[in-house]
């Protein structure tokens, strides 16, 4: 690794290529990079293999830093004045560290590999939504998500903290057609479930051992006609409440999933 790099200059390109992705929620234009804040998401990045060409972080931590990351090859270690440091953080409490690092590319087979168990977002505007819905897909064994054109970015750096690092592994596609990811499923021959507050069949009674995708719309609006059409919409039985939180629902539903396939039978 090459000596910190002690940035003078509010206008220095590294701190504009930052703000862009902070503000914009997307990865950095020329270099495809994600913008991945604190210091539990840079040691996901790295545990996970993934390439960590910059790390910025601030002076009042640099020396926790250097030492963090002493020995990584490749990796450029700008170190910025603190009061800069914290007009770029996109968190209220922030850790003094960013890292960019590139994300993993996954195809259609990585998602739909082995038996499939498959979280469709479509439509989901918020960050934290979809982040904590990628890490229950991760944590109930799910084989990959998919972001539909639409819905919040994967690489938006809320949606990245609210996953805790599980974007860096999970298969997902960011993005995506809705007519490209239906025929995708077709093809493979994969059950598609919307998600709904009312009516469809209850959870525990669909048979989740085959494979199967949930798709979980937005709060406000639910699951999209066009999704709407060719899925069987599933609820989940509950009391005293009219609708679940897009990432709860999703959470409870990739449990029954796992559970049914854990137990070996409905």
């Amino acid at each position: 690794m090459a000596p910190a790099e002690f940035i003078t200059s509010p206008r220095n390109p590294l701190l504009k290529e930052v703000a862009r992705a902070a503000a914009r929620g997307t990865l950095t234009e020329e270099s495809g990079l994600c913008l991945a804040e604190g210091l539990h998401l840079l040691d996901e990045a790295l545990g996970s293999g993934l390439a960590v060409p910059v790390v910025l972080c601030a002076r009042s931590v640099s020396d926790v830093i250097l030492r963090r990351v002493a020995g990584l090859k490749r990796l450029r270690l700008a170190v910025a004045p603190d009061a800069w440091f914290e007009k770029l953080a996109t968190t209220e409490t922030t850790q003094g560290v960013m890292a960019l690092v590139k994300p993993p590319v996954w195809s259609f087979d990585n998602i739909f590999r082995g038996r499939p168990l498959v979280v469709v977002l479509d439509g989901i505007q918020e960050p934290g939504n979809a982040g904590a819905i990628v890490r229950a897909a991760e944590a109930f064994g799910a084989t990959g998500a998919i972001f539909l054109k639409g819905t919040t970015g994967a690489w938006h750096p809320k949606t990245l903290r609210a996953s805790a690092g599980s974007l860096f592994r999970l298969p997902v596609m960011n993005g995506a057609d809705p007519e490209t990811v239906l025929a995708a499923f077709a093809q493979r021959r994969v059950k598609m479930y919307a998600a709904v507050a009312h009516g469809g069949l209850p959870a525990h009674e669909a048979d989740l051992m085959r494979p199967c995708a949930f798709v979980i719309g937005s709060e406000g609006r639910g699951v999209s006609a066009q999704m709407a059409e060719v899925c069987a919409p599933i609820r989940i039985a509950t009391s005293g409440v009219e609708s679940l939180n897009a990432s709860i629902a999703a959470a409870v539903l990739l449990y029954e999933a796992a559970s049914q396939r854990r137990l070996g039978k409905k």
